[in-house]
């Protein structure tokens, strides 16, 4: 080969080596992809999420969104009892991401090592969009100054 083609191979060849980690280091998983947000205010995201949380989430979460008495206090196995999902609860404490992972995947594979929940996974049960919409018509059940506290959580969380 010519030294001038074995010099410009080389060069295309660095050049997409760079290219490519460059890629990968900001268009991976981890990079600042856009964060989900649920919008609570939507009637018809509200109105697919309701019956489906009647379905799925109020026998342990309650029809009332109250969660099971004493939530914070471990039962004898050590599992939490499920938390409210209105006001009084910690949900609007986690941000829009969080808790759609938690409904799709489970506790247990966001907190890892040992903990173990009574929360299942409803990645093959539910829909993305039906987990949307459960998570929306939770939102929306808030106090205004709630969901107010939590959009703001989630503007600071997202990337610019």
């Amino acid at each position: 080969m010519q030294r001038p083609i074995v010099i410009a191979l080389v060069i295309v060849l660095l050049v997409g080596v760079a290219a490519l980690a460059w890629n990968l280091g900001t268009a991976g998983p981890e990079a600042k992809a856009k964060p989900m947000v649920i919008d609570a205010g939507d009637p018809q995201l509200v109105a697919l999420g309701e019956p489906v949380y009647r379905e799925h989430c109020a026998s342990c979460h309650g029809a009332a969104l109250k969660g099971e008495p004493d939530w914070r206090t471990r039962k004898p196995d050590g599992r939490l009892p499920a938390p409210p999902h209105d006001a009084s609860g910690h949900t609007w404490h986690h941000t829009d991401d969080i808790l759609f992972r938690v409904t799709k995947h489970g506790p247990e594979a966001l907190v890892g090592g040992d903990y173990r929940s009574d929360m299942p996974a409803f990645e093959g049960v539910l829909s993305d969009r039906e987990i949307v919409g459960v998570l929306a018509y939770i939102k929306s059940t808030w106090p205004e100054i709630i969901r107010t506290r939590h959009d703001a959580m989630n503007a600071a969380r997202r990337p610019e």
